[in-house]
């Protein structure tokens, strides 16, 4: 963990949402950027934050020449209002989001296949459904 300094910007309470949001610009000289990981327990330590899983930082940029990068951060009052509302990427992200395994892409184009093949009773047999 370097030496790099935060201000937050444009600070709103979201209580609809649950959530605090701002805009984070962060100032790192010598260095090429800074961790989220980082920001978040930084911030948890100036908001008394509990959980740091409830902090979402996001959409980072760089100035050009380096030392400085702004980006948006919120945080939400517990992991139930998060998963209710950010989408499901940025949970998976934060490795929050359940990954659904289903059938791989070649798997479903074989049975897609195999189906056009037959007719009748078996097309159900062909796709692998009981009835």
């Amino acid at each position: 963990m370097g030496d790099f300094t935060i201000r937050t910007r444009k600070f709103k309470q979201n209580p609809l949402l649950g959530r605090k949001q701002f805009v984070l610009d962060i100032i790192h000289p010598g260095m090429a950027n800074v961790s989220k990981k980082d920001l978040g327990t930084k911030l948890a330590s100036m908001y008394k934050v509990h959980d740091t899983q409830c902090i979402q930082l996001f959409g980072f940029k760089t100035a050009f020449g380096g030392g400085r990068s702004t980006g948006f951060g919120l945080i939400y009052e517990s992991l139930d209002k998060m998963k209710k509302f950010e989408p499901k990427y940025r949970l998976k992200r934060a490795g929050c989001g359940q990954d659904k395994a289903g059938a791989g892409r070649r798997a479903k184009k074989d049975t897609k296949n195999r189906r056009k093949k037959v007719r009748g009773k078996e097309k159900t047999k062909a796709a692998g459904g009981k009835k």
